[in-house]
């Protein structure tokens, strides 16, 4: 369990026993991808926003349980649906269960893991939980679509819109959600929100980068994913911007829809070497300070340190 967790050690192991009852039904083939999905694990980062972000709050988020169920279930479905769109094989090291079972099981499989997460929000009598987490489904389907059409475009606008779409909006529901489900104020849900919101722009700039540099034995995929695809995101929109004989090599590549392996080592090196790496840090260091000065404005509680915590690990994670 990663250090700042320890605040809410116990409560997000209520939240792990919570999934496995909310997952397993009465079909024994949706109850073994809902397990295969379970064991695959994950860092449980949106979970663990909400009960940090209840916490600022009070000290009892035991309220907070299902809320934190529903995010992660959320969470987990778009993986699903991801991996499919994208022909994956493999995360965090593991087969996808659309490796195991194939692309229509794992579009079901998507599809009923997304559903549970709507009935365990169904016992809230807060209307903004529903309001906000069904307007997050609608952008994070709205970020998907963006980035279809947005294949080889370098855009950067196109960019932090998509990634607000498909990550940070998440982020910032279950920040500012899980104040809701505990009861505070606006003065504490709205900060939260917004601590959320530029925090999900830095985790997931901070992916993109990774996904170029990471040591693909502690990211479980290969480096490169997103230059395969075609998807262009910040360190190559950079170094495409700096024109010159290597950025014109390194959009040769980007726009070539069958390159090889050898062409997307060379990519990596290109951006790297055009600033396009460095370039990502100093963006995503931007949105963090911005994620941190939003903490300021809540109380000074251990609550808020774990936060501030988990902003420095976005910022240095390796995986």
């Amino acid at each position: 369990m990663l250090p700042f967790f320890k605040l809410i050690s116990a409560d997000l192991e209520a939240v792990e026993i919570e999934l496995g009852r909310v997952l397993i039904g009465e079909d024994d083939l949706l109850n073994q991808t809902a397990t295969h999905l379970l064991r695959a694990g994950g860092k449980r980062l949106r979970p663990a926003f909400a009960l940090l972000s209840a916490k600022v709050y009070t000290d009892d988020v035991s309220g907070v349980w299902p809320l934190a169920a529903a995010l992660e279930l959320i969470h987990m479905a778009t993986l699903v649906h991801d991996d499919v769109v994208d022909e994956a094989d493999a995360r965090r090291g593991k087969p996808t269960v659309r490796a195991l079972w194939g692309n229509e099981v794992s579009t079901h499989t998507g599809d009923y893991v997304l559903a549970k997460a709507l009935i365990q929000v169904s016992g809230y009598d807060r209307p903004l939980i529903s309001r906000v987490l069904s307007g997050t489904c609608v952008k994070m389907c709205e970020g998907e679509i963006i980035q279809m059409h947005g294949i080889y475009q370098a855009n950067l606008r196109n960019y932090l819109h998509r990634i607000q779409c498909k990550t940070a909006c998440l982020i910032e529901s279950s920040c500012k959600l899980g104040a809701v489900a505990a009861g505070a104020p606006d003065a504490i849900h709205h900060p939260l929100g917004r601590f959320g919101h530029y925090l999900g722009i830095a985790f997931q700039v901070t992916d993109d980068i990774l996904d170029m540099v990471a040591d693909e034995s502690r990211l479980g995929k290969r480096v490169g994913g997103d230059l395969r695809q075609g998807i262009v995101t910040i360190p190559v929109i950079y170094a495409l911007n700096r024109g010159g004989s290597a950025a014109e090599r390194l959009r040769e590549i980007v726009e070539n829809r069958s390159k090889t392996e050898t062409e997307v080592e060379e990519a990596i090196e290109l951006t790297r070497e055009l600033g396009g790496i460095d370039y990502g840090r100093h963006i995503a260091g931007a949105y963090l300070e911005k994620s941190i000065q939003q903490l300021k404005r809540l109380p000074d509680v251990p609550a808020r340190e774990s936060l501030r915590q988990i902003a420095e690990f976005i910022q240095i994670r390796a995986y």
